[in-house]
């Protein structure tokens, strides 16, 4: 009969029968080890990176609107601030939308207070001034931004109704300007910060 079978020795088989299956066990467990290493996961550079990247640089040039880590605040002499309106001309029934567009010029983002608490838009035909957001403006938002250098940020919109405002129409109908080509300017002050220059923009 088989020794492999029947396990001859002075010991009992029992014995032998134990150290067959450590030894069998070592042999699984080497096996193992190799399968693994060969057929195993490849090491990768980490394939979320690209994703996690394309994020990180989308967010950096995004405007925050707090950001409790930067505390150094805008220089108002390297900010630039533009009047936008979005479009040059606007026929019969057409509102213009109006905003503004604010850039710091400084080498480090920079955090300043821009909310509509101290926004002002103002429309001016000439020397005229047609409409002023702040004659009926109610209550404002105060908001502090953080501009990146050299990122403009832009300011949501506001809608003219092509008529002539003063502080005393708030609840009465106000006049309609005239059209027919009249040539408006508009100009944008966010605090102390007014704009660079005007921009124009036609009433058909």
């Amino acid at each position: 009969m088989s020794s492999f079978r029947t396990p001859v020795g002075p010991q009992s088989s029992s014995v032998y029968w134990r150290r067959r299956l450590i030894v069998g066990l070592g042999l699984v467990a080497v096996i193992a080890i190799i399968l693994l290493i060969v057929f195993g996961p490849k090491a990768s550079s980490n394939p979320d990176a690209s994703g996690s990247a394309e994020t990180s640089t989308a967010e950096s040039n995004a405007p925050a609107a707090t950001d409790s880590t930067v505390s150094t605040v805008c220089d108002p002499a390297k900010l630039a601030l533009e009047a936008i309106t979005d479009a040059t001309a606007y026929d019969s029934g057409q509102q213009p939308q109006l905003s503004f567009s604010l850039k710091s010029t400084m080498t480090e983002p920079c955090t300043i207070e821009a909310g509509s608490d101290i926004q002002e838009f103002v429309v001016t035909s000439g020397s005229d001034e047609i409409w002023n957001s702040k004659h009926c403006q109610t209550a404002g938002e105060a908001r502090s931004i953080v501009l990146q250098p050299g990122v403009p940020v832009q300011s949501s919109s506001i809608e003219w109704d092509r008529t002539r405002s003063a502080s005393d129409t708030c609840e009465s109908d106000r006049p309609v300007v005239t059209a027919e080509g009249a040539s408006y300017h508009l100009e944008v002050s966010v605090g102390d910060i007014v704009s660079e220059s005007t921009k124009q923009f036609l009433l058909n």
